[in-house]
């Protein structure tokens, strides 16, 4: 007789299953983090595939879509969240399992999916891309992370604003200290202004339509989208929002190019722009640097009710291309040119109108861009610095006495603002130069907030918009 115990039969080997959803958020972290990627470029592809091989419906491309962007903006939160639930410094966790971990954090933290399911879902997706070694280690972590919702969280991680203000924002508000603090240099006031600032930033921002006039309408565009899925712009006279987000690109007034898709905010600079006096003749625009186009396409749809013409110069390749494929709509006339503004080849005195829409640090556009926050350096700033000086300076010469400049940026930081004007202005590391400041907040009509003036800041809280910065100068001499 075989006194031995019976060995529990072993349990069979279960493959991990691969759920579609979090498997492609995954895809689209890892391409932001790993190809320095923009999530507004690296999902659509990924959704498009799959919605092609069958794997997704309009519910599965909207959970997968908050998966990515709620990871992506809230980051620095749940990383200190995380950071509170390991044995090790955050730095020795592995990128990829970092994804995994933040993702399931979300889930637990930022969205209504039970606990059970944000924290199975999470390792089975950590089984399939990481392993069982690994899976574990998630299921340990984001079983700590369950045992407290947000709020009791953020008070565990986070100093009391008394303590350390900043550092209390940066982890509340999930942006790194340094935006923080030249968020808050940049808005002045108390502590109300710019906790309103940094919750616009993670809020999913609106998708807005600019009809481009001569070629659309609003009314069209209500038309296409109905009713009960638009609602006019705020501001803008050229601008629809969508309700319920949706596809633009199906739009045939997109197809065509008769319309796009474009912020108010950066339609209120290009109107701005069109509208400010000049003296004299009008007759030739010039957007100095173009890309991605859609204020070219705007300001020429604009210069052509009025017999104008635009030269959209853009320096790079294939933005120029961009450019030309966003003014393929218009009427013309119009030309589009790869040159660099900062040397340009028109001559001195050839335009009447002219915007300068420099490169920045894309402050003011963190609700689209939630990991720009996070790849940005303090120390980035002064490599802008002298381009957008030399910008705004080759626009000075390019207008014609009595015409205006627009010096635009999509960023509210000081450094990128008013003293960029202000040093031009007083021929700060150049020569001077002789023009004046035109208001531009009568070119705003019906925009409230618009501050002292003369220049004018857009910001994401109060007009709901990016926060876009416009100076309006007059070439005097």
């Amino acid at each position: 007789m075989n006194d031995q115990p019976r060995r529990r039969p072993a349990k069979p080997h279960r493959r991990p299953q691969k759920d579609p959803v979090r498997f492609l958020a995954f895809e689209a972290l890892r391409a932001v983090d790993e190809r320095d990627a923009y999530a507004n470029l690296a999902l659509p592809p990924l959704l498009k595939k799959a919605r092609a091989k069958g794997d997704f419906d309009g519910r599965d491309a909207a959970l997968a879509t908050e998966l990515v962007y709620g990871t992506l903006r809230r980051q620095g939160t749940y990383d200190a969240i995380v950071a509170a639930c390991i044995d090790r410094p955050l730095r020795e966790v592995d990128p990829p399992v970092l994804d995994v971990l933040n993702m399931g954090v979300h889930q637990l933290l930022g969205t209504r999916i039970p606990t059970h399911a944000a924290v199975s879902a999470s390792v089975e997706l950590a089984r399939v891309v990481l392993g069982e070694g690994r899976a574990k280690f998630v299921n340990a972590v984001l079983r700590k992370v369950s045992a407290h919702d947000l709020d009791g969280w953020v008070e565990k991680v986070a100093p009391a604003y008394e303590e350390d203000a900043e550092d209390h924002l940066s982890i509340v508000h999930s942006h790194p200290r340094w935006i923080v603090s030249a968020l808050w240099d940049a808005l002045g006031g108390g502590r109300a202004g710019i906790e309103d600032l940094l919750e616009a930033d993670n809020e999913r921002p609106e998708v807005t339509l600019v009809a481009r006039p001569g070629r659309s309408t609003t009314d069209e565009l209500v038309e296409a989208l109905g009713e009960e899925n638009s609602l006019p712009g705020r501001w803008s006279p050229h601008a629809v929002r969508m309700a319920e987000g949706g596809e633009p690109g199906a739009l045939t007034a997109v197809q065509e190019g008769r319309a796009g898709v474009q912020d108010e905010g950066s339609q209120l600079v290009a109107a701005a722009l069109a509208a400010a006096p000049v003296e004299g003749r009008d007759t030739r625009w010039l957007d100095g640097c173009a890309g991605p186009g859609g204020k070219a396409a705007l300001l020429a749809a604009l210069a052509a009710e009025r017999g104008a013409t635009l030269l959209a110069a853009e320096k790079q390749p294939h933005r120029a291309r961009l450019v030309e494929r966003a003014l393929g709509g218009n009427p013309g006339p119009y030309q589009v040119v790869t040159a660099d503004g900062t040397r340009p080849p028109w001559l001195p005195g050839t335009f009447d109108r002219v915007l300068m829409d420099v490169p920045c640090s894309g402050l003011g556009a963190l609700r689209r861009r939630p990991e720009a926050r996070w790849r940005r350096r303090a120390e980035d700033l002064e490599s802008f610095a002298p381009l957008q000086r030399g910008l705004l300076r080759e626009a000075l010469k390019a207008v014609r006495v009595g015409g205006v400049v627009g010096y635009a940026t999509c960023s509210p930081h000081l450094a990128e603002t008013r003293v960029v004007v202000e040093d031009v202005l007083k021929g700060r590391g150049g020569e001077p130069v002789e023009a004046e400041w035109v208001d531009a907040r009568p070119l705003m009509p019906g925009v409230s907030a618009l501050g002292e003036g003369p220049d004018v800041q857009l910001w994401p809280h109060v007009h709901g918009t990016d926060a876009m910065y416009l100076a309006l100068l007059r070439r005097t001499g």
